[in-house]
């Protein structure tokens, strides 16, 4: 603006800005829901008696590795197209807004419970202890990888959201889910996190678990925008 003294410049900057804003919330809400489902996945097994359905290893893995290289593609998410048109935001709202909140509390609960669920059954099924935390742990990686697509608006639905707009983001997913996978098949992964191949019907019903957590937050979308509507 100093510099050209021109308003286009001013026009782009406030765009700019609010595009920044916008990744810095999608960014905290992907880490802390994403975390708080695994408060509530380790919490309800040990209120149920059951062994831990992750190892301390584990954990740090999804939060420093898988789910690290999916934030970093998230904060690259160019703009939703709609930012100029939204009003100006009150300079004291919190970051951690009612919609903040509640979409935090809605996944954290999918993703935290549907993880202790399959994690209960493999267990009366008859799987190891290793087995079943293996096929978990690779559930909240799959549930990661869907997550981000839910994160990537907070009022439109990921399906209208091409994947290809943004690549960063796009190659990032892939390349934290194919290190995962990756880490199944090598000996120091599978010595250090614990974890081995699973079978193809185990993976795709890890992936058919890991959906619920998108169709959660689609109907929190739509729900949500016809309460603002009513109120408008």
């Amino acid at each position: 603006v100093i510099s050209d003294d021109n308003f286009a410049t001013v026009v782009a900057g406030v765009e700019g800005g609010r595009v920044a804003y916008d990744n810095v919330r999608k960014v905290i809400y992907l880490l802390i829901s994403t975390g708080a489902a695994e408060v509530v996945l380790v919490s309800l097994a040990l209120f149920a008696g059951l062994p831990l359905p992750l190892l301390a290893v584990q954990l740090l893995w999804l939060n420093l590795v898988t789910n690290g290289i999916q934030d970093v593609g998230l904060s690259f998410e160019p703009s939703e197209g709609d930012v100029l048109n939204r009003p100006a935001r009150p300079t004291s709202e919190p970051i951690f807004n009612r919609l903040m909140i509640e979409r935090t509390i809605v996944a954290a609960l999918v993703m935290g419970c549907v993880g202790f669920g399959a994690f209960w059954f493999m267990l009366r099924a008859g799987w190891t202890e290793a087995a079943a935390r293996n096929a978990v742990l690779l559930l909240m990686v799959l549930f990661e990888n869907i997550h981000i697509g839910n994160c990537r608006s907070e009022t439109k639905s990921a399906l209208r959201l091409s994947p290809l707009r943004s690549p960063i983001l796009l190659t990032g997913a892939l390349v934290a889910l194919l290190i995962h996978i990756g880490t199944m098949f090598t000996p120091l992964g599978q010595e250090v996190l614990k974890v081995e191949p699973v079978s193809l019907t185990t993976f795709v019903s890890m992936w058919g678990l890991a959906r619920t957590v998108f169709v959660a937050m689609e109907i929190h979308k739509w729900t949500w925008s016809l309460r603002q509507r009513q109120d408008a």
